[in-house]
């Protein structure tokens, strides 16, 4: 969107698509032409100087967005909003403008899809959040909100090529942990894998090419099996059951890469790569047909769901079954009715498509709850980190069916625990929990629940009966987690505003941050304000619950406290009184470009736990008879509190000499994909960037990865980021992180 715009001449007879696409409007009685065109023509003015990294008009996207968003058969509204989506981000027209013009349902839609780019955020991940947190809470109001933005996404990934590399990977990642996850959420079937293939060619174009050659080597085969099994399925089917349809399709490259390179499988043991569907009038068809199935071909035990019976939470159903051709081909067979199947292909959308209108807004609403529950779980979560973390946890394609004693079903993330599932029943069941039976048997509270357990929840009312902290630590769902801190935010928070209090003592004492008791106020209370908190006790308070972490501010912290608060005389105490150091003096010199205070010409030696390099905080620790060491400020083997340590003393001050030229000794371990040439493609990365490599040893570790250890020379901590940044372009590595004794 905004980021892709470069400012230009605009061609007037430039095809932009609209006149055709325009065409099909007119022709369907559902949709306004005028309204729609009058949204063009604004849109076109707009836009008319910016053009798109590619060289096309701005004008493109809005209307390609469009167009996706009729195939899908939205209404009059989505069209709108659609063409004017990026009007207000990137132009000089408000949503004021747009009200006006098109009224308050169309300025809502747009103000829901544009993002928060003129909003003043520090890091990345807030950014992120926010436009996260305002699309959710616009989908709370408006699911139509999150389709223009589906559409919106696709088109972008659709011509991704002409962004940087950076930006492919960043867009890309974005898109297979939120936006696929949200179609499939949705029931966008079509959307959804669209978009997780076309991650899938920019995160690991080496993966997706292998999957293509596959499928490819097998494609005249597979076509030839598909053909044959249609019309053995068909001529037995037919023959019982009018208007009913076969066809088949080949399973998606992300679908065949999650199995493969997630879950470790051959490509062989994929059983589902090729499906044939099967769609008829009704339920009763349905299992007459899968009856049909299972006697023509033979079932695989275990391999038949019954999501008619018991729906996914996308509305979803269809019968499936894994059953062995007569050649010893495994395929898949899905079943439905024709109601089943729009709905399977369009989900949320279908009914604008097939209702011609809103269609029954309590039907919508009641398959929407998951979107009520994410935003009120966002709503207590202040940390931007987390905020996103959670609703990727939340939006996991992976779901498992737990069953209540009552046999109400809920659906859960893979890899929830019993205590996500009591919440999931209701806050008042998890915040009274005490323990919980599983088909009958008493399990753990970090129990993790599968598909078709029944789970059952003991709870107390003993008067003070609560969840414990620990929970925060078990629990996978955003929601649960939101309702443990929720609990501890209302009924302990005294206890909450003491615990955070310490938490930051014990910080600021491990950063070296000193403030005299006026100072300190001063200082907390401009960090509470940073965090959007009314006052120093909220601060504390969210520490104390949780739902900040202190940890995570600390940078920042210390980076306004350095720049602003820092006292000129906070010094650490001075080792004179200390034997076997000599030439103690009150001027500093530079030793191997290392200035320790009070001390000149000792013998300095980097310490070898930890291996600073310039440009990091140092300190440096006084051994009798053999010198200075030197540790990095945040080195486990250095006290957190120095004025506690048995002998604070033989701390001293110390800082790299930013006038003299120093190489110092880093090891890194790279992890990655083992593939052939990944060794290679390191040392070549390091020797197109003149970096000097002392060692290099790689060797294979678990589950097809591998670890490559090297010892290089650096000059300075930007130079080491500089290094990592440039490692991490190379395909297959996937965490770098630096080696110490």
């Amino acid at each position: 969107m905004s980021e892709e715009v470069n400012k230009t001449v605009y061609s007037e007879d430039y095809d932009d698509g609209f006149a055709d696409f325009f065409e099909k409007i007119k022709s369907n009685s559902q949709y306004d032409s005028e309204k729609i065109k009058s949204a063009y023509d604004l849109a076109h003015d707009a836009h008319k100087n910016q053009r798109r990294r590619s060289g096309e008009p701005y004008i493109m996207h809005p209307v390609a967005v469009a167009k996706i968003l009729f195939q899908l058969g939205m209404d009059n509204e989505c069209i709108i909003s659609a063409l004017l989506h990026d009007v207000v981000e990137d132009t000089q027209y408000t949503i004021d403008d747009i009200k006006e013009r098109f009224g308050a349902e169309v300025a809502l839609l747009v103000d829901g899809v544009t993002k928060l780019g003129q909003i003043s955020l520090s890091t990345r991940e807030e950014v992120q959040s926010e436009n996260i947190r305002k699309m959710f809470i616009a989908m709370n109001e408006d699911v139509r909100v999150i389709i223009i933005k589906l559409c919106d996404r696709l088109h972008n990934m659709r011509t991704l090529e002409h962004m940087p590399e950076y930006k492919q990977k960043e867009k890309s990642l974005e898109t297979l942990e939120i936006y696929a996850p949200i179609a499939h959420r949705l029931g966008i079937r079509p959307i959804k894998e669209e978009l997780e293939d076309l991650a899938i060619y920019y995160l690991d174009p080496i993966a997706y090419r292998e999957i293509e050659k596959n499928l490819s080597m097998k494609k005249e085969q597979g076509e030839k099996f598909l053909s044959e099994t249609k019309s053995e399925i068909s001529d037995r089917i037919t023959s019982l059951m009018k208007n009913a349809e076969i066809t088949s399709r080949v399973k998606s490259v992300h679908g065949i890469f999650r199995k493969v390179y997630i879950k470790g499988k051959n490509f062989e043991q994929i059983f589902d790569i090729y499906a044939v569907r099967i769609i008829v009038d009704s339920v009763i068809d349905c299992y007459n047909a899968l009856g049909i199935v299972h006697d023509m071909y033979k079932p695989l035990p275990g391999r038949f769901k019954d999501y008619i019976s018991m729906p996914k939470p996308n509305m979803y159903q269809s019968l499936h079954t894994t059953v062995l051709s007569k050649s010893g081909v495994p395929f898949e067979v899905q079943i439905r009715t024709w109601e089943m199947h729009r709905t399977a292909e369009y989900g949320i959308a279908a009914h604008w498509k097939y209702k011609l209108g809103k269609g029954s807004k309590d039907n919508i609403d009641s398959h929407l709850e998951w979107i009520h529950r994410m935003v009120e779980a966002g709503n207590d979560i202040e940390s931007p980190e987390e905020l996103v973390t959670t609703i990727k946890g939340n939006l996991s394609i992976d779901e498992v069916y737990v069953f209540t004693p009552r046999g109400d079903v809920k659906c859960l993330p893979k890899g929830a625990t019993i205590i996500d599932f009591a919440y999931a029943i209701h806050s008042e069941v998890g915040n009274k929990m005490i323990g919980a039976k599983v088909n009958g048997k008493i399990v753990n509270l970090d129990y993790k629940v599968k598909t078709g357990e029944i789970a059952e929840i003991l709870t107390s009312n003993q008067p003070g009966k609560g969840p414990s902290r620990d929970w925060l630590n078990i629990v996978t769902t955003g929601e649960a987690r939101s309702k443990i801190r929720s609990w501890f935010k209302k009924e302990k928070r005294e206890e909450n505003i003491q615990r955070g209090k310490s938490d930051i003592d014990r910080e600021f004492k491990r950063n070296f941050i000193r403030l005299d008791s006026e100072n300190y106020d001063k200082f907390i209370t401009k960090i509470a304000e940073r965090q959007h908190c009314s006052t120093a006790d909220d601060f504390y308070a969210a520490i104390g619950y949780g739902g900040i972490a202190i940890s995570r501010l600390m940078p920042g912290i210390k980076d306004e406290y350095n720049r602003n608060w820092k006292p000129k005389d906070d010094i650490l105490p001075k080792p004179s009184d200390v034997s076997n150091v000599r030439n103690v003096k009150n001027e500093t010199k530079s030793t191997d470009g290392i200035i320790v205070e009070g001390i000149d010409n000792c013998l300095i030696k980097i310490a070898r736990c930890c291996s600073p390099i310039p440009g990091e905080e140092i300190i440096g620790f006084i051994n009798r008879g053999t010198g200075l060491t030197i540790h990095r400020r945040g080195c486990a083997n250095v006290p957190v509190d120095i004025s506690l340590s048995p002998e604070p003393q033989r701390w001293v001050n110390a800082h790299w000499d930013s006038s003299a030229k120093i190489e110092a000794i880093s090891t890194l371990d790279v992890y990655a994909i083992d593939r052939d040439g990944v060794v290679l493609d390191i040392t070549a990365k390091m020797a197109n960037s003149h970096v000097k490599i002392h060692s290099i040893n790689a060797r294979p570790i678990n589950d097809g990865n591998c670890r490559t250890t090297m010892t290089i020379t650096v000059n300075s901590k930007e130079h080491l980021d500089s290094i990592e940044k440039t490692l991490r372009k190379i395909d297959s590595v996937y965490h770098i992180e630096r080696s110490t004794d």
